[in-house]
C-alpha cells in the first residue's frame, strides 16, 4: 500500500512537472556583438528545434525575400548550401517551399509574412527534414536596418514548465489579500466594541465603523446576485460602450481603497499626519500627499492601461487595495448569509463559465468574452477550433480595451516568448473577494467568542482551494473557475470548526454570544469577558 501511494505521489509530480511546446520560437539574429531576438512560429510536430539557445546551431542568412520559392530558377545551390534562407509567403504551399530548398542544400527555411503567422499545418512534409517556420516581414526588415550583412542566426524553441513560478506568486498575491483583509477586519471589529461599552446595538457599531455596508438578508444577497447577472449580460451585448464606464469607476474605486489601505497601515504605524487649517477647516497633510499619490497611480494606469508590458504592476496594486477594501466594506452578517451568497455565486460562476458557451454563437463563455474582451475571446474560440494552433499578428493592432476585473502575473518561463505575446497567469477580483468575505466574518465572529481558530481554518481552507484550483489547471490544461474548489473548502472547514466546537447555533445566526453593551462582558457564564483577552 506504501508503495502504491509513493507511486501515485511520483506520478502526480511528474505531471506537474510536464513541460510543453507551444509552436513559438525565437529567432536569435546576431553580427559579431550585435544580438537581437525575434518571434517566429513553427510546427513542432515535424519541425524539431533545440530548446535552449546555447544548443542551437549558427547558420548564415541569405536574404531571397525578393523570390517565393516555388521552385529552384533564379537560385545558385552553392549560395545557399548549409544555410539559412528567408523567403516571402505566397500562394505556392510552404511543403513545396520546403522541398524546393531543402533540394538546394539549405539548412534552414524562413518565410517571411505580412499576413497573421499561424501555425503551419503539418501536410506532406512526410520528405522535409530541414526545420521551417514563419517571422513577421517587419521584423526581418528591422533586422536589415540593425545588421546589414553578414547576419547569423539560431532557432531555438523554450518549453514552457506546466509549473510555472507565476502560479506561486498569484497565489502567494491571494492569500495575503485575504489574510489581510479577514485581519482588518478583526481589529476593527474588536476597536468597535471597545469603543461601544456605553451604549448601542451591533449594527450601531458597525454603522460606526465608517462606511461598512452590510448584507444580513437573503432578500438583500439575491437582489445583490440578481443585479451581477443583469450586468453581466449588459456587458456581453453592449460591451465597447459599458467598458469605459466600468474603467472609469475602477479608477475612482482603486484611488480611493489604495488611499484607505494606505492610510490605515501609516496610521498603524503612528505616522504624524501634521495638520493645518485654512477657512476653520483642519487638513492632514499626511493624507493630501496619500491622496495625491493614490490619483497618480489610478491616473497613470487609466492613461496607460494597454501597455501591457508594465501597467499589469499598477493594476495588481490597485487590484489588490480594492479586493482588500471591498471585503473590509461589505459585511456579512452570519454564515447562513455566508452560505447563501457564496453558493448562490458558485452558481453563477458555473452557469456563466461551462454553460453558456452552448448559447453562444462563438462557443465562448459570456464570462470569459466579458474578462477577456470580445477580440481576445475570439482569437481563442478560433485557436480551440485547430488544436495546438497559435496566431501571431504580422503588424502591431491596435489596442483592445478589457475590463480591470483580474490580477496578472507574467508567466516566467515564457518569458524569452514574450516576444510573441504576452502570457499571463490571472485570477478575478471575485475569486479574491467573495471567499474574501466569509474569511472576514469568520475573523469577526473569533473577536466576539474570543478566539483565532475560525480565522486561521478558513485562511487555511482557502490556501487548500487555491492549490487545488492550479492544480486542476495544470493537469486539464484549461482554465477554471475558481470558486468551484474556493468555496466548498471555506464553507465546510468553518461549518466543520464550528461543528467541532459546538458553536454552530451561534456560528450560522451570527449572535455568538449575546454581549451586554453597558459593561462589554458575555453573558454566558460559560466564557471569560469578551474584551479579556481580545
Amino acid at each position: 500500500m506504501g508503495g502504491n501511494a509513493r507511486l501515485a505521489v511520483l506520478l502526480f509530480i511528474a505531471a506537474f512537472a510536464t513541460q510543453t511546446n507551444c509552436q513559438k520560437a525565437i529567432l536569435h539574429v546576431f553580427n559579431g556583438s550585435t544580438a537581437q531576438d525575434f518571434c517566429i512560429v513553427y510546427n513542432h510536430s515535424w519541425t524539431r528545434l533545440p530548446q535552449s539557445l546555447d544548443d542551437a546551431e549558427v547558420y548564415s542568412l541569405v536574404n531571397l525575400t525578393s523570390t517565393l520559392l516555388c521552385d529552384q530558377s533564379g537560385v545558385r545551390p552553392e549560395e545557399v548550401k548549409d544555410k539559412a534562407l528567408v523567403v516571402m509567403r505566397g500562394d505556392c504551399p510552404f511543403s513545396q517551399k520546403a522541398q524546393v530548398a531543402q533540394s538546394l542544400g539549405a539548412s534552414v527555411l524562413l518565410i517571411a509574412s505580412l499576413q497573421t503567422l499561424v501555425t503551419p499545418s503539418a501536410d506532406n512534409y512526410s520528405g522535409v527534414h530541414i526545420p521551417i517556420a514563419l517571422m513577421r516581414y517587419r521584423d526581418f526588415v528591422e533586422a536589415q536596418q540593425v545588421f546589414d550583412e553578414g547576419m547569423r542566426v539560431r532557432l531555438y524553441a523554450p518549453l514552457l514548465s506546466k509549473i510555472d513560478p507565476s502560479l506561486f506568486v498569484m497565489l502567494l498575491i491571494s492569500i495575503v489579500a485575504v489574510s489581510l483583509a479577514g485581519y482588518w477586519n478583526r481589529a476593527c471589529e474588536r476597536d468597535a466594541l471597545r469603543s461601544s461599552g456605553g451604549s448601542g446595538s451591533e449594527s450601531e457599531v458597525n454603522k460606526a465603523d465608517s462606511g461598512e455596508l452590510s448584507l444580513s438578508s437573503p432578500l438583500k444577497v439575491g437582489i445583490y446576485v440578481a443585479l451581477m447577472c443583469v450586468m453581466l449580460i449588459l456587458m456581453f451585448y453592449f460591451y465597447k460602450y459599458l467598458v469605459y464606464i466600468l474603467i472609469a469607476m475602477f479608477c475612482c474605486a482603486s484611488a480611493a481603497a489604495l488611499f484607505r489601505c494606505l492610510n490605515a497601515v501609516l496610521e498603524k504605524l503612528s505616522c504624524p499626519a501634521g495638520s493645518f487649517t485654512i477657512r476653520n477647516t483642519d487638513l492632514s497633510v499626511r493624507c493630501l500627499i496619500l491622496a495625491a499619490v493614490c490619483i497618480s497611480v489610478s491616473v497613470v494606469w487609466g492613461v496607460y492601461r494597454n501597455e501591457e508590458r508594465w501597467i499589469w504592476i499598477l493594476q495588481d496594486i490597485l487590484g489588490f487595495a480594492f479586493c482588500i477594501n471591498f471585503i473590509k466594506t461589505i459585511s456579512l452578517s452570519n454564515f447562513k448569509i455566508c452560505v447563501i451568497l457564496l453558493s448562490l455565486l458558485l452558481v453563477y460562476d458555473v452557469f456563466f463559465v461551462f454553460i453558456t458557451p452552448f448559447f453562444t454563437k462563438s462557443g465562448v463563455s459570456i464570462m470569459e468574452q466579458v474578462a477577456l474582451g470580445p477580440e481576445a475571446s475570439g482569437e481563442k474560440a478560433l485557436s480551440q477550433t485547430k488544436a495546438n494552433m497559435v496566431a501571431i499578428p504580422a503588424d502591431p493592432q491596435p489596442p483592445t480595451e478589457e475590463l480591470p476585473v483580474v490580477m496578472r502575473i507574467p508567466r516566467f518561463s515564457a518569458w524569452a516568448l514574450n516576444l510573441c505575446e504576452m502570457q499571463f497567469v490571472i485570477l478575478g477580483y471575485g475569486d479574491i473577494i467573495v471567499p474574501g468575505l466569509l474569511v472576514a466574518y469568520c475573523s469577526k465572529f473569533d473577536v466576539w467568542i474570543n478566539s483565532k481558530i475560525y480565522f486561521f481554518s478558513s485562511c487555511l481552507a482557502y490556501l487548500l482551494g487555491m492549490i487545488t484550483t492550479f492544480a486542476v489547471m495544470v493537469l486539464s490544461n484549461t482554465g477554471q473557475p475558481a470558486l468551484l474548489y474556493l468555496v466548498p473548502f471555506t464553507i465546510i472547514m468553518s461549518a466543520a470548526v464550528a461543528g467541532y466546537r459546538g458553536e454552530m447555533k451561534h456560528f450560522w445566526t451570527g449572535t455568538s454570544y449575546e454581549v451586554n453593551r453597558s459593561n462589554a462582558v458575555v453573558l454566558d457564564s460559560s466564557r471569560e469577558p469578551l474584551l479579556s483577552g481580545a
